[in-house]
């Protein structure tokens, strides 16, 4: 099995708001991400999945908890010591034309975190943005483009060409493909998976598509109104146990299924995120919810190997 190199622990992140309360964007998560695998992220909006995300990213500072990469708590750093560490984890956001600067060519954008960090000189801009856009399977003549003379799938692999670009062990992506046609979508994930399997990267893939996480993910985390509601490895999300993941599947179209196939849909709203009840977040919408779910919340406990669920009477 290979190494932890990043330790989400035990982060809860509060918002002020008005008179005096507080919104729990993600409250008490705690998980490990092992090098050169792939952990998928998934939930309804508003769950907290960005935020947890932004967290491991050093944008936002968690309320409490500690994030470890390689031993140390990247949430306490600073200065010139938080800069570095952008190094080593970068992110692919989910639209890249606002991501990107439309004045700038590709190459400069590809090849900006290099000069920022005084690893090439502009002369080599050029050269280096070619073999960082070959990696990416794109034409090295795009160089000179700019990113609206791009495609969105396009436009998304240069994305990822400048995330490549600093050689990090992670890349977070928050939703990278949910914007582009599902035959883009495709291309984008191969080229993801190539990508891990030739440099051994580690993915954090932020996603609301059940079954594509399905299909490449090493281990998923379901999250409902910033709980940590399931964790289990990606080719074993068909035995989910808790409710809300088990409804998420339900919830997946195929292109096999029969016209009067029942399409299974969450009764009821998710709870307001300055509202949630007292014991278990998912109560209101569970057809299984008992007395012990309104008034405990349930502890995230392993129930077999590699398998945690949050719930009182998981399936």
């Amino acid at each position: 099995m290979s190494e932890i190199i990043l330790s989400v622990e035990h982060v809860t992140k509060k918002f002020p708001v008005s008179g005096g309360k507080f919104l729990t964007a993600c409250d008490d998560i705690t998980f490990n991400v092992r090098k050169g695998e792939t952990v998928a992220v998934v939930g309804e909006s508003g769950c907290g999945k960005t935020t947890l995300l932004k967290a491991i990213m050093n944008m936002q500072k968690p309320t409490s908890g500690k994030i470890i990469f390689h031993g140390e708590d990247i949430t306490q750093l600073t200065g010139e010591a938080k800069r570095q560490n952008y190094r080593h984890i970068q992110m692919v956001f989910q639209d890249p034309t606002a991501a990107f600067n439309p004045k700038m060519k590709i190459k400069d954008i590809v090849c900006e975190p290099l000069l920022n960090f005084d690893l090439i000189s502009k002369s080599d801009v050029d050269s280096r943005a070619r073999e960082l856009l070959t990696q990416v399977d794109l034409p090295a003549d795009f160089v000179n483009r700019y990113p609206h003379n791009m495609s969105g799938g396009q436009r998304q692999r240069v994305a990822i060409a400048r995330a490549l670009a600093l050689e990090p062990e992670i890349i977070a992506c928050d939703e990278a493909t949910s914007a582009l046609d599902v035959s883009v979508q495709d291309t984008i994930i191969k080229l993801l998976v190539k990508l891990q399997r030739e440099k051994g990267i580690t993915y954090i893939f932020i996603c609301h598509d059940m079954a594509l996480v399905s299909l490449f993910s090493h281990r998923v985390a379901v999250m409902y109104l910033g709980n940590m509601m399931e964790k289990l490895d990606g080719d074993k999300l068909h035995q989910a146990r808790h409710p809300y993941t088990r409804a998420l599947l339900k919830a997946v179209f195929s292109t096999d299924q029969e016209k009067n196939q029942y399409i299974g849909i969450l009764p009821g709203d998710i709870p307001s995120p300055l509202n949630i009840p007292s014991g278990c977040p998912f109560q209101n919408r569970c057809e299984y919810c008992q007395e012990l779910c309104q008034q405990k919340k349930p502890d995230f406990r392993e129930l077999e190997e590699n398998h945690f669920v949050a719930c009182h009477y998981p399936l």
